[in-house]
């Protein structure tokens, strides 16, 4: 689980590679991701934007972005969470996504809360980003 906080909201991440949705063979590698967003400041908080920067193991860098995530902007109460699963299709076995949230406060301001980096690896080939 990657972790990372940004003016007391919590963003944690699970990525997990899907082996029936790959085939290797043909350089095509599957992963999910699951992730969690925990309000844990005193305001009302809506998730407005996401920005992705994916790097794959050959350096290729993909820049991904838009508004809300899965279709949603969900908004969260102090003490709230959500969480939503996504994936990444990568033409080779190993990457890492990070990025940030776009987030509103009721009152208008917005601010950006990190995502943390994580690593896309195989199974078998597990690492840990420093």
């Amino acid at each position: 689980m990657y972790r990372a906080v940004t003016d007391d909201i919590v963003v944690e991440v699970e990525p997990f590679f899907l082996p029936d949705h790959s085939e290797p063979d043909r350089n095509h590698f599957v992963w999910a991701y699951r992730v969690s967003i925990e309000n844990g400041s005193d305001r009302p908080v809506q998730l407005r934007w996401r920005y992705w920067k994916i790097t794959d193991g050959a350096g290729r860098v993909q820049e991904v972005e838009g508004a809300g995530v899965v279709g949603e902007e969900p908004r969260l109460l102090p003490g709230e969470s959500y969480t939503y699963t996504s994936g990444c299709p990568l033409t080779v076995p190993s990457g890492m996504m990070q990025g940030h949230y776009t987030m509103q406060s009721d009152s208008g301001e917005r601010f950006d809360i990190a995502i943390p980096a994580f690593s896309l690896d195989l199974p078998e080939n597990q690492r840990t980003l420093n």
